[in-house]
């Protein structure tokens, strides 16, 4: 487990626990802050205070994580006779892992806000092959997997009935059974650890996949033809819980003790089980030609057809675009839109060609080239969990606040605003489906990418091999989304301008946006202000000079040396926003506007692993002296790209996304040793003109006509490198015949050279405004400086290591030094 100390609400017990008349409290909360609540393994909720005067916080906190993995292999392998054998596999695997999120901004750290995530795993394979003649084989092979994953709240068997809670929220019971909704909603109280897990608990998904498929082969004197036909079809039951337990934000523990809730968010919908499925198809034919013993051709096409992902019940919608504009929210099945979100795409042809050369016939040089076409295939979560930011709720278009199984999330009191009171709920559902909308573009079509290389192998002595090779890729009708309901540059000024006049939407001397470019019909449905399309309409491209020397058994040395220059760009590195403009452009009305390094670029890394085994004595000690040896791995490689947003500080562009870049007006300043103060935010801008007299950096103090989008580039900046040396030392012992043991004493990061993440982690976004943002007044930034308005304050700091970046640690790779010791048994 993890040990912290946090600050926890003040219960009555504890060292640091006392209360006073004054803290008398809502009888929801004191029913909930009483109740024996513990999450799964005993752990408490959260514990008394047990600390004071410590400035840090009231109480230890150790919050436990676990991780149970028990698996099992089955085979047979049967010769039914000479000409077939038939072998078949099964793979079960069950685990069960817990882990705090409170290295993301989706988790807490106290133990109640863990997150279980039980798994289940089962793969059966079966195989025929069959030796129709002397050169002619088939095999028929034949697939079935199904992989269960669940993401339950640790305070799962709580059930907020018990304190009163779902009554205050929702005016309802919450369910009795199952783990839909269980748990304390998600509660942040200024000043307070974070109470609750993460509110994206809870979730179920079952995939099952069937696979079958024949190959055939043939060899014809120097051909060698290959063909077959690929059937798959893939079913998904994805059951999204997020926010159903609710969240209420209190402003300080008074305000909680009492009941008081400043605001908070509860998601709507009766029905949140959706069941897709997809049928694919593959044929393919190659054929590789031996013109000589010097030179080979391969040559080959492949069509695929990526079947339609569709909802079992056609609980899935768009909002399909008309003149006007007008944008008609329409169910699947109705309104001429087939079951399907988008038409079918048959003309999935890939042809590949391929080259190999030994230009002197001595085998120790070699040239190889190739070109070839792959296709992708559409997944199912880029249309059921897509991470967006610019919305608060907009999962996709299965899960879309409009049909018969509307999915909406209620953000306003009502009822009995502002006080938790059993029967009198916070959260009212809206009288109308109402909320932002996802839809699909009609011709959407498969990615593709092509793939192309040239590289030479050249044999420098028995042992020692090295290549040198060009490699590039070019990738088309990629995946993105772009709320296509933004207005243009063009029109936000157009309204800015026209706003300053006291018209619509003014707000001080500004306007909060610009008029929105679809009307949404029926206009029964409230409101709705982004319309996220998903498309493919992005591009990729990547070069890269390529380098390897392999040395292999020289005087018991094994290794290998490799070092990549390359770079990578594009308009959007993902189908989802887990990173700002990753997939959406912050200027949708302008896409090719996001074209930049992708976030996954690293211009060079060099990476060296080698094993040495120290020669053998014999003799009577041997048992002791032999076996020894070791091996190490070396990793360089230069930082990841980033670049800086706002963290919805205010719509400064204009386009209602609220996460727009700044303006660059200063030199960019990195402190790459400096982890604190890496990078000086001062030399960046909110993207907009202060009008004379301004007294706050905010939106509504925009001179009319100024606000723009901000001219920093997309991953233009770069992230911390990483160096790391791992080195182990190890021992083989034979205890018999048949049975070796290996002794390990592995290092990680055996020089301990600190290692930082990339600044978009863990918060998933680099803030702007992580510093405040200058007023303009003499010393608001600190110091004696005067940073003018609309400037960046201090420094952006880094806040964790490489290994715990990602959201979760482990041992290895960009951590600290790490020293593990192991025993392996072969037999």
């Amino acid at each position: 487990g993890s040990v912290s100390i946090d600050s926890v609400p003040n219960t009555g017990s504890g060292p640091g626990g006392s209360l006073t008349p004054a803290d008398a409290m809502n009888p929801v909360i004191a029913n909930l802050l009483s109740a024996a609540v513990t999450a799964k393994r005993g752990a408490p909720l959260w514990p008394a205070p047990n600390l004071v005067g410590n400035p840090s916080g009231n109480a230890v906190v150790i919050t436990p994580f676990y991780n149970r993995v028990d698996s099992m292999i089955a085979k047979i392998d049967h010769s039914i006779n000479a000409n077939n054998t038939l072998s078949g596999r099964y793979f079960y695997s069950n685990s069960e892992q817990s882990f705090p999120l409170a290295l993301s901004p989706t988790g807490g750290q106290l133990p109640g806000g863990n997150t279980v995530t039980p798994t289940v795993v089962h793969l059966v394979s079966l195989s025929l092959v069959s030796t129709l003649s002397s050169n002619k084989v088939n095999e028929a092979r034949f697939g079935w997997n199904r992989f269960y994953e669940a993401f339950l709240p640790a305070d799962q068997n709580f059930h907020p009935d018990t304190t009163g809670l779902c009554m205050a929220i929702t005016g309802t019971p919450c369910p009795t059974s199952g783990p839909e909704d269980s748990g304390i909603p998600v509660i942040t109280i200024s000043g307070i650890s974070r109470l609750g897990a993460t509110a994206s608990d809870t979730r179920h998904r079952v995939d099952t996949n069937w696979q079958a498929l024949d190959n055939f082969g043939w060899k014809m004197g120097r051909h060698d033809l290959k063909a077959g036909y690929e059937y798959r079809r893939t079913t998904i039951s994805t059951t999204i819980d997020s926010n159903t337990r609710g969240r209420l934000n209190f402003a300080d523990e008074a305000g909680f003790k009492a009941g008081t809730p400043i605001s908070g968010n509860l998601l709507v919908g009766s029905n949140r089980n959706r069941n897709t499925f997809q049928n694919s198809h593959g044929l393919f034919i190659e054929d590789t030609f031996r013109a000589t013993s010097r030179l080979t051709f391969n040559a080959g096409l492949r069509w695929d057809f990526s079947g339609v992902i569709a909802e079992k019940k056609n609980l899935g919608s768009e909002c399909v675009v008309t003149a006007g504009p007008t944008c008609t929210l329409t169910q699947l099945g109705t309104g001429g839109l087939s079951s399907g979100l988008y038409d079918p795409d048959y003309k999935n042809f890939a042809p590949r060609v391929s080259v190999a050369y030994d230009p002197f016939g001595s085998g120790k040089t070699v040239i190889r080239a190739g070109w070839g076409m792959f296709y992708d295939s559409l997944y199912h979560s880029y249309f059921l969990t897509n991470s967006v930011n610019n919305s608060t709720y907009a999962y996709g278009p299965f899960l879309n606040p409009f049909g018969p199984a509307a999915v909406t999330l209620a953000t306003g009191f009502a009822g009995c605003p502002g006080i938790l009171a059993p029967g009198c709920p916070i959260f009212t559902p809206p009288a109308a489906p109402q909320g932002d909308i996802t839809t699909v573009d009609r011709k959407l079509r498969t990615p593709y990418m092509y793939n192309f290389n040239l590289n030479i192998e050249q044999q420098l002595a028995s042992r020692v091999v090295l290549q040198v090779g060009y490699v590039g890729s070019a990738g088309h009708h990629l995946l993105r989304f772009r709320d296509i309901n933004q207005p243009s540059q063009s029109a936000i000024t157009a309204a800015d301008i026209a706003c300053a006049g006291g018209a619509q939407l003014a707000i001080g001397g500004g306007c909060v946006t610009a008029p929105r470019v679809f009307t949404v019909v029926p206009a029964t449905n409230g409101t709705v202000f982004y319309i996220n399309q998903d498309e493919s309409s992005a591009s990729s491209y990547y070069h890269a000079l390529q380098t390897s020397l392999r040395v292999n058994g020289w005087h018991g040395l094994t290794s290998a040396a490799n070092f990549v220059w390359s770079h990578s760009i594009d308009t959007a590195s993902d189908g989802a926003d887990f990173e700002p403009n990753a997939s959406q452009p912050s200027d949708s009305a302008n896409p090719s506007g996001n074209k930049g390094n992708s976030n996954f670029d690293i211009r060079r890394r060099f990476s060296w692993n080698f094993v040495y085994e120290f020669p053998n004595r014999k003799g009577s000690w041997s048992k002791l002296t032999d076996g020894w040896g070791l091996d190490g791995v070396l990793n360089i490689q230069d930082g990841q790209p980033f670049q800086l947003n706002y963290n919805f500080l205010d719509d400064f562009s204009g386009s209602g996304q609220f996460f727009d870049r700044p303006d660059v007006v200063g030199p960019i300043l990195i402190n790459s040793h400096d982890p604190a103060n890496f990078l000086d935010l001062t030399s960046f801008a909110i993207p907009c003109t202060f009008a004379p007299g301004s007294t706050a950096p905010s939106a509504a103090n925009c001179q009319s006509g100024t606000r723009h989008f901000g001219n920093m580039g997309r991953d233009s900046l770069r992230g911390p490198s990483l160096k790391q040396l791992d080195f182990s030392v190890f021992k083989d012992t034979k205890l018999g015949e048949r049975v070796t043991m290996q002794l390990r004493a592995e290092v990680f990061n055996i020089l301990n050279h600190p290692n930082f993440s990339n600044p978009f982690l863990p918060n998933g976004l680099a803030d702007a405004g992580a510093k405040n943002i200058s007023d303009g007044t003499p010393g608001f930034c600190g110091g004696t400086a005067v940073v003018l308005i609309g400037r960046s304050c201090g420094f952006l700091p880094i806040t964790t290591t490489a290994d715990v970046g990602p959201g979760n640690p482990f041992l290895g790779g960009g951590g600290p030094r790490g020293i593990q010791l192991a025993a392996k048994f072969s037999f």
